[in-house]
């Protein structure tokens, strides 16, 4: 969320939130300039009116004496849901809301799924030949797409709050999980789903900064200590045929305030989420390679027996990425 604050035609202050705990966007900016007073906010988001971790921005613009509020979308946020702007217009300020509200909606769509339905806006990335292959049958996949993908992959990574995989695909290829960019950046965290608790403690993402999750079924306190000792965090989820339960780990995810995650995982995975419909975008890289008819596929999914039972995708976007293809594409 950013706020941008104007007098006289001029751009006196810019501020934007960091991340959770740390101040809004609004108080940032009035950090970052002399004298707000008589001037107009703009800012992406409804300024909040509610203590949580920082104090209310209402409180802040108040004080600083801004004459007027542009405002691009209303917080959807139960907590605010419009009483900020209730509380801006009873302070005598000028409030316009809903300017550019379909570009806030995009930029804001992490948090807006957060709060509406409690889970993080989901993409998963995936990478394939095609002939839609995202291996040999042997498993092995590197490389698939050019480097030209893969460093558009770490941009991609460096955007999302948290990454998800499964055992299967640690166990395979021991990724690393993080944001390998040029810039400083917030590292995402890094979740496995191990119901059995098979995650080796030498895995390479619990040597890297930041957080590491297990979430599993398995209530084996040997394991689960070796683990922690060597530095993961384990939660503990219900059974649900063998795995824990996606929606649950969605709930979660957004309790540890995720707001959009990233998929990194093979087809069992990600046909499980197809099915449970809790993926919300797709990116997927096309390389100009054929992998033939013994390779493995995007999605397990159940035996699909009608045109009926298609899973149908919307195409968003298509740009070239080097030699190969990025596709963005939507369920519908």
């Amino acid at each position: 969320m950013g706020c941008v604050l104007v007098k006289n035609n001029t751009i006196i202050g810019e501020g934007w939130h960091v991340k959770a705990g740390l101040p809004h966007a609004e108080p940032q900016a009035l950090k970052n300039t002399q004298d707000a007073r008589g001037a107009t906010a703009y800012v992406t988001l409804e300024p909040c009116s509610h203590h949580g971790r920082t104090p209310p921005c209402c409180d802040a613009l108040i004080a600083a004496g801004i004459s007027r509020v542009v405002v691009a979308m209303q917080d959807p946020n139960p907590l605010v849901a419009g009483q900020g702007l209730k509380q801006l217009q009873a302070a005598g300020i000028e409030v316009s809301c809903g300017v550019l509200q379909h570009d806030a909606e995009l930029l804001n769509r992490g948090f807006i799924t957060r709060m509406t339905q409690h889970r993080p806006f989901v993409r998963s990335k995936l990478a394939m030949s095609l002939d839609w292959r995202t291996a040999m049958a042997s498993g092995e996949s590197k490389w698939i797409t050019s480097a030209e993908s893969r460093r558009d992959v770490q941009r991609l990574r460096a955007e999302n709050s948290a990454i998800l995989t499964g055992i299967n695909t640690v166990l395979a290829d021991d990724p690393a999980l993080n944001a390998r960019v040029d810039v400083d950046v917030e590292q995402p965290i890094r979740v496995v789903l191990d119901s059995q608790l098979k995650m080796p403690v030498t895995a390479q993402i619990t040597a890297l900064p930041g957080r590491c999750l297990i979430l599993t079924c398995s209530l084996d306190n040997l394991k689960r200590q070796a683990l922690e000792k060597a530095g993961f965090e384990i939660f503990y989820f219900d059974n649900n045929n063998g795995r824990p339960d996606l929606h649950a780990v969605m709930a979660f995810l957004a309790d540890q305030q995720v707001n959009t995650l990233l998929i990194e995982a093979g087809a069992t995975l990600n046909g499980a989420l197809l099915s449970a419909q809790l993926i919300d975008e797709y990116i997927i890289y096309m390389a100009p390679v054929v992998l033939g008819d013994l390779g493995r596929g995007l999605f397990t999914l159940p035996a699909l027996h009608s045109m009926a039972d298609k899973k149908t995708l919307k195409l968003n976007d298509v740009r070239s990425i080097g030699p190969d293809l990025r596709l963005t594409l939507t369920p519908t």
